[in-house]
């Protein structure tokens, strides 16, 4: 694992946005698994800033999302496609035909997952996984729990994510209970991931995953065994790695 300590989060969005525009540069035809949150956001803004200054070109790059919300339709202001849409698509010259997130509305959620599992499966896997963590160590929506899930599945979310996706909801009760994710399994089949990680209040987190046992209980503590991860995090994430 290599791992980047930055100042601030400012900072880490430039670190993570280097190593994922020299993907793109490196490889044009790139597969690149995305994730939503405010984790990300500042990367997004800062390869939208340099493919204005034509640096980078997504003009053959394809897309997957880890996740989206059971029950939002695509346009609903905090469905994770229209999160990525108005964060990052809408501004680069991807082809939309290339960007892939599941579909929120689909009759048959647990179909839809299978459908893309064959996706990924079809564009020849995730070349680079971007991902963030939750307090509880969670990694897309796999939460804490007694075994690795793993393929893309609907997860029923836990109090502790709901509570933490409230504050984007007009109330608690509005934020959707179940989303469709990828599974660990999934996850763990891209051949690169970068997880972006920022505050103090995922320190210990990252201290669990990164320390302690692989166990299903910290999702993230799973990325001890891939043999390719990039951890990007500030300090005050990092802080209780050090004590």
């Amino acid at each position: 694992m290599k791992i980047y300590v930055t100042e601030d989060y400012q900072a880490m969005s430039r670190k993570a946005a280097n190593i994922l525009s020299a993907q793109v540069i490196l490889k044009p035809t790139s597969v690149l698994g995305l994730a939503t949150g405010s984790t990300p956001v500042g990367m997004y803004k800062q390869l939208i800033t340099w493919y204005e200054k034509g640096d980078l070109d997504f003009s053959q790059v394809k897309t997957v999302n880890l996740d989206e919300y059971v029950g939002l339709e695509p346009t609903h202001e905090q469905s994770y496609r229209r999160f990525m849409q108005v964060n990052f698509f809408d501004h680069i010259n991807i082809n939309p035909a290339n960007t892939n997130v599941p579909d929120g509305l689909a009759a048959d959620p647990a179909g839809e997952c299978a459908w893309y599992n064959e996706v990924i499966r079809k564009m020849g896997g995730v070349d680079l996984q971007v991902l963030g963590m939750g307090r509880n160590g969670h990694i897309g929506f796999n939460e804490p729990g007694n075994a690795f899930e793993l393929e893309t599945h609907v997860v029923d979310l836990t109090e502790s994510t709901i509570e933490a996706n409230a504050r984007f909801f007009s109330s608690r009760d509005e934020v959707p209970r179940q989303a469709m994710t990828m599974g660990i399994k999934s996850i763990m089949m891209a051949r690169k991931i970068l997880l972006m990680v920022s505050g103090e209040d995922k320190a210990d987190a990252v201290k669990a995953a990164f320390t302690g046992p692989v166990t299903p209980q910290v999702p993230a503590s799973i990325l001890q065994l891939h043999p390719y991860v990039t951890l990007v995090a500030d300090k005050a994430a990092m802080s209780k790695m050090e004590a």
